[in-house]
């Protein structure tokens, strides 16, 4: 609910945590969880908690995250971006909860959708493809089910189409075919057959379709994306000629 206590309407939001610190409030496997995903957005991590799981101490030893051997305290969110309450302590909870709301930093309260100023959605990725899924938090199970529901929908392929599309637009921009005034061209560039054929393994059509809508640079980057995501040619069982 927000301060007018209506239900609360969430902005969606991508958030570019790279370098930034967030701190972690627990040191279970909730708060581990919560650690592996902050790590892969490229976060600096304060994990405060007297005890933590044998996987957030090795982080620590490793240098991957800070550990703060101790209760949280108001002192923990200077230079904060984000908080993540991850603990079974409701007093820790509401004090880092209080804390992050006097010094305008957001954050998230596992399983307590009162003591939040975000919420966390369920996540489906495919290399550079994020889909995000919330019930505003009135079920996670339902988000985790839909979540289920994209992981099938949208498949390990979409990581290299993404990828395919990305770097030919790259091309385009390079020379100077921007969308505005060249709108067929990129109506082209995400055809549906072009996901069907990056999902068959047919890079050599990928890469004559690429040539002909992109032209010269094109073959080169289709073959530099068939190896990072399909091994190359010989992982196509010869159709690659």
């Amino acid at each position: 609910m927000n301060s007018a206590g209506c239900a609360a309407v969430y902005y969606p939001l991508f958030a570019d945590l790279r370098g930034r610190r967030v701190v972690v409030v627990g040191g279970g496997r909730v708060a581990e969880r919560k650690v592996e995903a902050l790590l892969e957005a490229g976060a600096r991590i304060v994990v405060v908690s007297p005890e933590v799981t044998e996987t957030l101490a090795r982080m620590a030893g490793e240098g991957r995250i800070q550990h703060v051997p101790r209760p949280f305290r108001p002192g923990d969110l200077d230079e904060a971006w984000l908080v993540v309450a991850a603990t079974d302590d409701p007093a820790a909870q509401r004090l880092a909860y209080r804390e992050a709301e006097a010094r305008r930093v957001f954050c998230n309260t596992v399983d307590q959708p009162h003591l939040c100023s975000f919420i966390v959605p369920a996540v489906v990725r495919r290399g550079d493809l994020c889909l995000a899924v919330s019930t505003a938090g009135q079920s996670p199970a339902l988000a985790r089910r839909l979540r289920e529901d994209l992981e099938r929908a949208f498949g390990p392929a979409y990581g290299a189409y993404v990828g395919l599309v990305g770097a030919l637009r790259r091309l385009l921009l390079e020379r100077g075919l921007d969308a505005e005034g060249h709108p067929g061209v990129y109506r082209d560039l995400v055809a549906p057959e072009v996901l069907s054929w990056v999902e068959a393994g047919r890079w050599e059509r990928v890469a004559r379709w690429a040539e002909a809508l992109c032209g010269t640079g094109a073959r080169e980057v289709v073959e530099r994306l068939a190896a990072e995501h399909a091994g190359g040619p010989a992982a196509e069982g010869g159709r690659w000629h």
